[in-house]
């Protein structure tokens, strides 16, 4: 790669950003169209957010993915949010154009594509139980919500912050019925028995924890669980689906479609099926596949 005066600048503003994987997925689909484009992290503390995102558009960049501490505190500073990002209430793709900036929220997108993808689900009709309430559960609601979802309940260890969850956003995505409670419901039979799909959007299983209360073998024949971790490759979690044949995806193929539809947002393209994928089997230094 060879960068000029000519090169278009893309990258990704966090703290700490330097472990981000996005740089991978975005200069290999880059090289792979033959594009003059560029993607970098940038570490931005939370005290200097405001005077970053300027910088930034000041500086001509085509835009830039947020990570965390910033996906909520930036959305002040941007001139436009995009309706399902300001109702999941946090951006993790910025497009600058003509000096507007314009959030998005692409986690939803890449989850939904990813369900398609690895498991052949879509979430249409069917009964989705979504474990956490915190940013990742609010972007996976809405957009199991946006794909028709009848169902989505929310079981989170705190009740309040699962029921703070539901009511934000059912009076706006009406034709879901939500629901919320605690994890104590995973210990029965007849209610995890009830759902076709089981959404972990927690950190349980990245330190090799299993998640309490919840046990695969008890879902209907058909129902598959899509766990949005995907350091270590394999939780637990998806150790036990594989043990009693449940289909089971990590968060691998959501992390790839995500960049994806923010690399479409940018450039107004999509990059080479698979490409970035194969970028990230060939960096991580074991097995990608679930």
């Amino acid at each position: 790669m060879t960068i000029t005066g000519k090169t278009t600048v893309t990258g990704i503003i966090g703290a700490p950003v330097a472990h981000s994987l996005s740089p991978v997925m975005h200069n290999a689909a880059f090289g792979a169209l033959g594009l003059d484009w560029v993607y970098v992290p940038f570490p931005v503390p939370p005290a200097r957010l405001e005077a970053a995102v300027a910088g930034l558009a000041a500086a001509g960049v085509a835009g830039f993915n947020v990570t965390i501490p910033h996906k909520v505190a930036i959305m002040p500073f941007l001139d436009e949010i995009d309706p399902d990002a300001e109702l999941i209430g946090a951006v993790n793709t910025v497009l600058v154009r003509e000096g507007r900036l314009t959030g998005y929220n692409t986690d939803g997108l890449g989850l939904v594509a990813a369900l398609a993808g690895k498991l052949s689900f879509d979430p249409r009709g069917k009964s989705v139980l979504v474990l956490g309430a915190g940013g990742a559960a609010r972007s996976a609601v809405v957009s199991l919500a946006r794909a028709g979802a009848a169902r989505v309940h929310v079981a989170n260890r705190t009740t309040d912050a699962a029921l703070a969850l539901v009511g934000l956003v059912a009076e706006r995505l009406k034709e879901t019925a939500f629901a919320a409670g605690s994890l104590d419901a995973l210990a029965d039979p007849a209610f995890i028995g009830s759902f076709d799909l089981v959404v972990n959007t927690t950190s349980v299983g990245m330190s090799g924890d299993s998640f309490p209360g919840l046990d695969p073998s008890l879902l209907k024949s058909g129902a598959c669980i899509y766990d949005m971790v995907y350091a270590p490759p394999v939780t637990p979690l998806l150790a036990q689906c594989r043990t009693f044949g449940i289909p089971c995806a990590n968060g691998l193929g959501m992390l790839v479609a995500q960049g994806e539809a923010a690399f479409r947002i940018w450039t107004g393209v999509a990059p080479p099926e698979g490409c970035m994928e194969l970028a990230l089997a060939a960096f991580l230094p074991e097995p990608c596949k679930p």
